[in-house]
């Protein structure tokens, strides 16, 4: 098996064990799948659940696109006439607003010039962050990544730190995670290491969400939360639309629209200068949106 199809495989089986594990957590709804091809070459499985008992909106997408270089990649020095890139990209809105939004994605690249490089990352969008549980997310990215090199987290979580940081806001889309990007293999060991390090990163996604979410999806909630978690959805969606390089890329990439913007929230508000009310949950929550030392 090449290195590309031993990739696409491990991404098959992780979109078919998030989504079975994300329809157990919701109980109510299933995903629906969407396949779709891309003229230039390759496509991909949409699946996305709606309406759930937790989960109001969330995608799960695995795509596999290929063809000639694009003019953009060739611009940033990329070398090589055609590519490979394939990944599975997730995000999960809740419908209480104590549940956190998460993201995740793992993806892989290639050129005929026998480049590549693997990319990724899981960062949580909480409206109502809870200590216990950044830290607790936090934590277990830390362990995960101290397995392969202890100066992995820390460098992850700053550069998650500075890519998710909303700069016409000044402040950060959530509480942060880890991120990375651009890990060049340069022999067959290091490349082994380096989708060894995906898959760990891909398999913590249901240990860790499926944790938070069963503790906080049991908690009252009324209009004024579901109001608070519109505005930070708002958030969430000026990011992607505005800074997000996964959203720029299927967009220059001629990628299929549906799936792109499959990220955005399926309601959210602008509220003229909205401001939080002085010692008020979501004050406190406003606080959690800077990069911040935490104590692991």
């Amino acid at each position: 098996m090449s290195k590309l199809s031993a990739v696409i495989d491990y991404l098959h089986h992780l979109q078919d064990r998030i989504c079975h594990q994300l329809e157990s957590l919701d109980g109510s709804h299933k995903f629906e799948e969407d396949s779709w091809v891309r003229p230039e070459g390759g496509g991909g499985r949409s699946r996305v659940i709606r309406h759930g008992a937790v989960f109001e909106k969330g995608g799960v997408n695995f795509s596999h696109v290929h063809g000639p270089m694009p003019e953009h990649l060739r611009r940033e020095g990329h070398q090589g006439n055609t590519f490979d890139a394939t990944g599975v990209s997730l995000v999960i809105h809740p419908q209480n607003p104590f549940v956190p939004i998460i993201h995740m994605n793992v993806r892989y690249f290639e050129t005929d010039a026998g480049l590549s490089w693997f990319g990724g990352g899981i960062d949580l969008t909480p409206a109502y962050p809870f200590e216990e549980d950044v830290l607790f997310f936090h934590r277990e990215l830390k362990q995960i990544a101290d397995d392969f090199d202890p100066q992995w987290y820390p460098t992850y979580k700053k550069w998650c730190d500075d890519y998710f940081y909303i700069k016409h806001r000044h402040e950060m889309r959530g509480v942060g995670g880890i991120f990375y990007d651009y890990l060049k293999p340069h022999d067959e060991a290091s490349h082994q290491r380096y989708f060894s390090w995906m898959q760990a990163v891909g398999n913590a996604f249901n240990p860790i969400y499926s944790t938070i979410v069963n503790k906080r999806k049991v908690l009252p909630w009324t209009e004024k939360e579901k109001f608070w978690q519109k505005i930070r959805r708002g958030r969430y969606a000026e990011f992607n639309l505005v800074y997000d390089r996964g959203t720029k890329f299927g967009l220059e990439t001629n990628g299929r629209i549906e799936s792109i913007l499959m990220s955005l929230p399926p309601e959210a508000n602008w509220e003229y200068n909205h401001q939080p009310e002085a010692g008020s949950a979501e004050a406190q929550a406003l606080s959690w949106y800077q990069p911040q030392s935490l104590n692991l």
